[in-house]
């Protein structure tokens, strides 16, 4: 099975983030701009929190909030959870299955070290499930 490492040795090493003081447009714009569904919120070095579509959705639009007037740390979140590199692929899938959220932040030794999505665990398993199958088959075969 494959760890978060392996998988972020597949992505491009980028990690976007923005600070808690920024106004959400330019959370906004930033994800826009990056094509990213999330971004983490930083203060220096330390994972303050993390802001996603979703939370722009529920806390800034249905509440009729300005997204010009309103500081990411009123929306993001802050209890975080993340994983190390050391994780699997189907623990990572199990957390964002059974919590809903679609984010990872990868952190190690104190030090955010990349994210992970939904998106790279889905394709990481069906290859996994590929390799599977493909084994199965040259034993049934042989």
């Amino acid at each position: 099975m494959r760890t978060v490492r392996h998988l972020l040795e597949g992505k491009a090493p980028d990690i976007f983030a923005i600070g808690p003081d920024a106004p959400v447009i330019d959370a906004i714009r930033l994800m826009a701009e990056k094509r990213i569904g999330a971004l983490l919120v930083m203060e220096g070095a330390r994972l303050a929190g993390i802001v996603s579509e979703r939370d722009y959705a529920r806390k800034v639009v249905l509440q009729g909030r300005s997204s010009a007037n309103t500081p990411v740390r009123d929306i993001m979140t802050v209890d975080v959870v993340s994983v190390s590199p050391h994780d699997t692929a189907d623990h990572c899938m199990q957390l964002v299955t059974e919590r809903r959220f679609r984010h990872l932040p990868v952190v190690s030794d104190g030090q955010v070290v990349g994210v992970v999505s939904i998106g790279d665990l889905v394709k990481a398993v069906i290859e996994d499930q590929q390799v599977e199958l493909a084994q199965l088959q040259r034993y049934i075969s042989s």
